[in-house]
Parts: C-alpha cells; structure tokens; sequence
C-alpha cells in the first residue's frame, strides 16, 4: 500500500511540473515563424532575436555585406549575402543595408536567375542582432513574381 501511494505522488508530481513547466511543453524550434516586414525588423532587432521569421520582398542584389565580421561569422567561403530593396522608398532602388540577410553559397545557386526588382518571400533565423542591425540566415526563397524584363521578353 506504501508503493501505490508512493507512485500515485510522484506521478502526481511530475505531471504537475509537466504542467507548469512551459519550457518542457514543446520544443522552441517548433514555434510558428513570425510574418514580419523588412522595416520592423530593422527597427526593432532584439524583438526578433532567435526567432524565424517570415518577409516579402523585393530581391536587390547579392552581396558581400556583413561576410566574415567576427561578432556575427558567416564565412564567406561558405555563405553569401543579399540585399533587399527598402519597401518605403518607391520612386527609385535604395538597398535596405541595415538587414544583413545571408545563405548557403550551394542554396545560392538556385537563385542565379534572381533579377532587381523580383518579389520574393524570406523564411529565416535573425540570430544576432550585431551593430543594432538584425543579421538572418536564410532557410528559404520564394520567389513571388518576377519583374518583367522586355529585353528578356523579347528574345523567346
């Protein structure tokens, strides 16, 4: 009889820290990424910091921006960044440079066809905010739509 009332508290007790316990409920890598705009990372990087999240944008340009900086490494041997255009500036192309947005060089290649001005959605991991700026691996590309390109048109 000791046994069974034994066993009936410990499991009673476990289960009550199972319960209480939200860092045992479900892994963090499970969370929903966060849909967020470019700017609202760019303004509040901290808020984002080890969360993946979801953008549309509008593709720039790939870029050396950001490679090998020691407080926030990727390598450039195995990494290569790119630039977003700004999303409040409309009448001309300026690069959001403050987001340092960066892929797997192999990944990369997927992409070579990647035009300014393509519309493109981001999945990834702001995993340091360095400089105040939010640094992102990139997991994933979309592209949404791709800009028409009348000189490319006309050639098929």
């Amino acid at each position: 009889m000791k046994n069974v009332i034994r066993n009936t508290f410990i499991c009673t007790l476990f289960a009550a820290f199972l319960a209480f316990c939200p860092a045992y409920s479900a892994p963090a890598s499970t969370a929903a990424p966060l849909n967020a705009a470019p700017l609202s990372v760019v303004a509040a990087p901290q808020k984002y910091l080890n969360k993946t999240i979801v953008m549309k944008a509008t593709f720039d340009k790939f870029s050396t921006l950001g490679l090998d900086y020691k407080k926030a490494l990727r390598s450039s041997a195995d990494y290569i960044g790119f630039l977003i255009q700004r999303d409040d500036v409309v009448d001309h192309n300026v690069p959001l440079s403050e987001m340092k947005l960066f892929i797997k060089r192999d990944y990369a290649e997927k992409f070579i066809e990647l035009d300014t001005g393509d519309k493109i959605e981001i999945t990834g991991k702001v995993f340091s905010n360095a400089l105040g700026d939010p640094w992102v691996d990139v997991s994933k590309i979309t592209i949404i739509q791709k800009k028409p390109n009348p000189e490319k048109d006309k050639n098929k």
